[in-house]
């Protein structure tokens, strides 16, 4: 019986060393943890931080002293305000970026800010981040200190970080808490990106698709790349591998290129191909960007194809109206309105064509 108590005190011992000396239970923190992101182009900005509350105190220049500041604890004899609670506020950028115009590499970097009493502050950027707060605050390791001017925003009791406005390559983040913002703009160079991206990925099963040639060139195009690549690109969408087919979706983007090269010859010749393999709303939209560069003929000539190939679609004879009104030929444009009118045609080709005959003088 003796052996058995000694036993069971040995267990239990076993269990109280066990306990205290690796295990913790998981309480929630006073400021609670948060994490907001933003996806700007295909790159992502992640703030990770912790909410403290307001709880009727005066924030600024007391829970928050302004300037760089000895906290007492920590190596740091001149710390900034951690921007947060707790550990390190974190932000993370997927991609190089800018922030107020200053560049920072991809990765993860501690976010603190120095509060100064003129509605100025200056934004940090540290190296170190899995620092308790800015007790650890060390200048040697910034990687980057941009100045910026805080706001007035309304009434926040916990501390939030909002992604304010959103562009197609920025975005501007805030720190609110009480009544005070600080916004700070980040900034990618989307297009290089995406394209960097789609160049990564060519050796890849990416580059064995041919849709994925044709939109990386229209991305190309559309976007300020490197028209020579884009049309390297979109001819192997047309030919020369095992993936490529010819058709009028990367015809017309060949041409699109050629244009903005300004080998006028070379897109016409491909304007004309690509006419050739289109259906009728295809050709309806090359006879609108023959119109807008004043090339009347083949306009019109891609218009009444359409009209061919689909006589009993309103909108070919809408637009065959707007081509001859465009040309001077107020006869035909009626004509050809009227046509549409017709038809029945749905509402917006119908308010087109009411409208194009008043200003004629023919409704």
């Amino acid at each position: 019986m003796k052996h058995y108590y000694n036993i069971q005190l040995l267990v239990c011992l076993c269990l109280f060393v066990g306990f205290n000396s690796t295990a913790q239970i998981n309480t929630p923190n006073v400021s609670q943890k948060a994490k907001v992101s933003q996806r700007v182009g295909i790159s992502d900005i992640t703030i990770t931080y912790s909410r403290p509350s307001v709880n009727n105190r005066e924030i600024w220049g007391n829970i928050v002293p302004y300037g760089m500041n000895n906290l007492g604890f920590g190596t740091s004899t001149a710390a900034p305000w951690r921007a947060g609670a707790d550990e390190n506020t974190t932000i993370t950028f997927s991609h190089d970026a800018k922030v107020e115009g200053k560049p920072i590499k991809a990765g993860t970097y501690g976010l603190h800010i120095e509060v100064k009493p003129d509605n100025k502050a200056t934004l940090i950027l540290s190296h170190d981040t899995d620092a308790w707060g800015s007790f650890f605050y060390d200048k040697s390791k910034d990687a980057l200190r941009a100045d910026i001017t805080t706001t007035t925003v309304p009434h926040h009791e916990l501390l939030t970080y909002e992604f304010n406005e959103v562009t197609t390559n920025s975005a501007t983040a805030t720190l609110a808490w009480e009544k005070k913002g600080f916004p700070f703009t980040i900034a990618f160079d989307v297009t290089r990106i995406v394209l960097n991206d789609f160049r990564e990925k060519t050796r890849g099963r990416t580059g064995f698709v041919r849709q994925n040639w044709e939109q990386a060139a229209a991305y190309a195009l559309n976007n300020g790349g490197d028209l020579n690549e884009a049309l390297t690109w979109i001819n192997s969408a047309i030919s020369g591998q095992f993936y490529s087919q010819k058709n009028f979706n990367n015809l017309a983007i060949k041409a699109q290129i050629l244009n903005k090269l300004g080998k006028k010859e070379e897109f016409s010749e491909i304007m004309d191909e690509a006419s050739g393999m289109a259906n009728a709303n295809q050709l309806n939209a090359l006879g609108y960007q023959m119109l807008a560069m004043k090339d009347y003929d083949r306009a019109l000539d891609y218009f009444k194809t359409a009209a061919k190939k689909d006589p009993d679609n309103p909108n070919v004879y809408d637009s065959l109206g707007e081509a001859y009104k465009t040309m001077g030929n107020k006869k035909e444009a009626i004509k050809h309105f009227k046509k549409s009118l017709s038809m029945n045609p749905p509402p917006n080709v119908k308010a087109n064509s009411e409208k194009h005959l008043k200003e004629l003088g023919a409704l």
